[in-house]
């Protein structure tokens, strides 16, 4: 594994630190009045969710992970566990449900995931950026009112609630994005 500068940690890079494999979700360069610059990082467990703050000055040295990414299919959810199969080798994955959090909603039967291995072993799922959703209700758009900045709440067929532009209606399909949970675009 590469070993790096406390400086050059970015957003999103993956560290072995303390024992454990850390996502760095935001990244502050300080450079005190007093004192040499140092990055303020703050870390995720990937495993167990945990946060952490700390500090790394340029001189310290850390493990930056490089995880395998793969592209599984979603066959089905069995007690709260989501089993998805590799295409190339027919090797299935159980990851609990809860990995997605409020995007689980999204994820549709036979649908291709991105899934992130350290090793052998699965930890991460990323969901296709754009997802298509019917629309099952939404209130009736209200004359006069105009096009520009204006949205109207509506519910989706997998119960997620977006808002969408006012020429939206009941059983239109629409693209959702899945990282924001917004209304992208029409179907």
């Amino acid at each position: 594994m590469p070993r790096i500068n406390g400086n050059e940690i970015r957003p999103g890079n993956v560290l072995d630190y303390n024992g454990g494999l850390w996502l760095a979700v935001t990244v502050d360069h300080v450079k005190p009045g007093k004192g040499g610059a140092f990055a303020q990082v703050e870390l995720r467990n990937i495993r167990n969710g945990s946060k952490l703050n700390e500090r790394f000055r340029s001189a310290d040295k850390v493990e930056r992970v490089r995880l395998e990414q793969r592209d599984q299919q979603f066959l089905y959810e069995n007690d709260g566990m989501l089993v998805f199969m590799d295409a190339e080798t027919f090797d299935q994955v159980e990851l609990p449900a809860d990995i997605l959090g409020e995007r689980r909603a999204f994820l549709q039967d036979g649908m291709t995931v991105v899934i992130e291995y350290y090793a052998e072993e699965a930890l991460n799922v990323t969901l296709p950026q754009k997802v298509t959703c019917q629309v099952v209700e939404t209130a009736p758009v209200i004359k006069g009112q105009t096009a520009a900045n204006s949205f109207k709440p509506a519910t989706l067929s997998n119960g997620v609630k977006v808002m969408v532009p006012p020429f939206v209606n009941v059983e239109e399909d629409i693209v959702v994005n899945t990282e924001t949970m917004e209304y992208a675009e029409r179907a």
